[in-house]
């Protein structure tokens, strides 16, 4: 597990994930066999490293990634260092046999992306990207609503995504992102990292995209990094999408580290149809039937006599969801001992970066690009 000290890597990859399936005895696959998991953590801090080993109960742990790579032990490589990184994690695990696991973005271009999907199948390596928002509650209590007519035909989806970041000014209030998030040239900026989710969400959910239309912005110019310093933000921390899917649904998201919430969740889909809606968090999911919808009637002049939050019906909670990013780590672990099915490999991932670079195309020529 590569550069799993940042915040994601620890709390759900490491510990929500690979300590839990540990903690657990591993993955029973039938009354005599279970997958078992053994992780070593690589990287180039040996503080962090034996910090994070020590906190998790992990008993491996080097910066000498060549070392970690020629144990035969080792069977598969996960990395979720920075974007501009991956690349030469990717193709030293790859020649060295490691079925390949990593975070998105895969890459900051689609050519860039497609590539290391080669370098991965030329190596003859099983390969997965992380495409963990498919496997939330409440996207997975949506899917069995649209599984099941609710919605009739679907007409549109609008999608809500964000919070305040704080500039890091306040030393009462530090950034809660790291810097390299707002400097292009590091391979940051929200459109390179969202859009990507909205790629495989969208591809899966609700249909395969057609054409986006998309905005960027850079909302706050300057922020103050992890040593104190100011810097110029180069990367743009805001991006509104609107995309045609090709079943002619239209999905509208915004995304945003400069917005402050008033919605359920950091993350809020509505879904229109014909027969019914659904506004969908994280974990809930609600409902209003054509039935339950109300009969509103525009008056400027009187306070809103209608509670359209209480129209609302919240899906029963029928059974346990397991932490999003855990079920697909089972997954891929399911698929490199046992050979089971894996859809969401690394040429997955370059769809994702391909709407990304679609969209920002589409802010610079301010025109809609066909994928």
């Amino acid at each position: 597990m590569n550069g799993v000290t940042g915040r994601m890597g620890t709390n759900q990859h490491l510990i929500r994930s690979i300590c839990a399936i540990r903690d657990q005895g591993g993955i029973k696959v039938s009354p005599g066999e279970v997958i078992t998991v053994d992780p070593i953590l690589t990287g180039r801090s040996e503080d962090k490293l034996k910090s994070l080993a020590d906190r998790a109960g992990v008993a491996r742990w080097t910066t000498d990634l060549n070392e970690a790579l020629s144990d035969s032990k080792n069977s598969i490589f996960f990395d979720a260092s920075s974007t501009l990184h991956r690349a030469r994690f990717l193709e030293k695990a790859a020649r060295a046999g490691k079925a390949i696991y990593c975070e998105k973005p895969t890459a900051v271009t689609t050519a860039e992306a497609l590539r290391l999907a080669q370098v991965c199948e030329d190596a003859g390596v099983k390969n997965g990207v992380v495409q963990d928002k498919l496997w939330l509650p409440g996207i997975r209590k949506l899917r069995a609503l649209i599984e099941a007519g609710y919605f009739g035909d679907i007409l549109s989806v609008r999608g809500e995504f964000g919070y305040w970041v704080f500039t890091g000014h306040d030393e009462d209030q530090p950034a809660q992102r790291p810097s390299w998030n707002y400097r292009k040239e590091d391979g940051g900026g929200i459109m390179i990292d969202m859009l990507c989710h909205w790629r495989y969400l969208v591809d899966n959910v609700f249909g395969p995209i057609k054409s986006i239309s998309c905005r960027a912005a850079t909302h706050l110019a300057e922020r103050v990094d992890e040593q104190g310093n100011s810097y110029r933000c180069t990367a743009d921390d805001s991006c509104y999408a609107t995309m045609e899917l090709k079943n002619g649904i239209l999905c509208q998201f915004n995304s945003s580290w400069t917005v402050r919430v008033r919605r359920d969740d950091l993350f809020v889909m509505q879904v229109d149809g014909t027969k019914g809606s659904a506004v969908v968090g994280l974990r809930e999911c609600r409902t209003q039937s054509l039935e339950e919808t109300p009969r509103p009637v525009w008056n400027p002049d009187v306070s809103q006599p209608i509670d359209f939050y209480a129209g609302w019906k919240p899906n029963a909670e029928e059974e346990e969801y397991e932490n999003a990013f855990k079920v697909q780590w089972e997954l891929f672990l399911r698929h490199v001992a046992l050979d089971e099915p894996f859809p969401y490999d690394l040429r997955s991932g370059a769809r994702g970066v391909e709407l990304a670079e679609a969209g920002l195309n589409s802010c610079l020529e301010r025109k809609w690009i066909d994928l």
